[in-house]
């Protein structure tokens, strides 16, 4: 004799169902919990937004640039025997302008004609740490593409081209 399965036996049974829909309640639940938990703080740099709010003039950087992370570091060679050493990096917020916006350095005299012609030249553009309302440092920066953003690949492994 064939028997039909009976319908509360199948997987897809109203109690399986009501456990399976708690179960992603409170696994959504959770998630915004923790997502809403983070803090922004120097130790625990949390968004982008945060690194907006602490660039150097913060109001012109985003305006007329990027905000950006700066990283200051001294690196010493050493020939007999090659060996090469690097300083404790220095991290501070900066800005990097967009080439066609210098002209917010100029007027307030932060640059003088030979570096905009050398950094022009190089057709490159200016970042800068401190606020520009207080002797910032300013340099010219060079783009470098060639790195590529590793944080975008999937397996981490990619050896960047020169």
């Amino acid at each position: 004799m064939n028997q039909r399965p009976n319908s509360s036996s199948s997987i897809f049974s109203p109690v399986v169902m009501a456990i399976i829909a708690a179960a992603v309640v409170v696994g959504i639940a959770l998630g915004m919990g923790l997502s809403t938990s983070a803090t922004s703080s120097p130790e625990n740099v949390a968004s982008r937004q945060y690194i907006d709010e602490m660039a150097p003039s913060s109001q012109i950087c985003v305006q007329y640039g990027s905000s950006a992370v700066t990283m200051d570091a001294r690196f010493f060679v050493t020939f007999n025997p090659f060996s090469v050493y690097v300083s404790r990096p220095k991290m501070q917020p900066g800005c990097v302008l967009r080439r066609t916006d210098w002209a917010i350095l100029e007027q307030r005299n932060l640059l003088t004609s030979e570096q905009q012609r050398e950094c022009k030249n190089n057709m490159n553009t200016f970042g800068f740490t401190g606020n520009l309302d207080s002797s910032p440092r300013i340099d010219c920066v060079y783009r470098n593409d060639s790195a590529g953003n590793l944080f975008l690949t999937q397996s981490g492994v990619n050896v960047p081209s020169e």
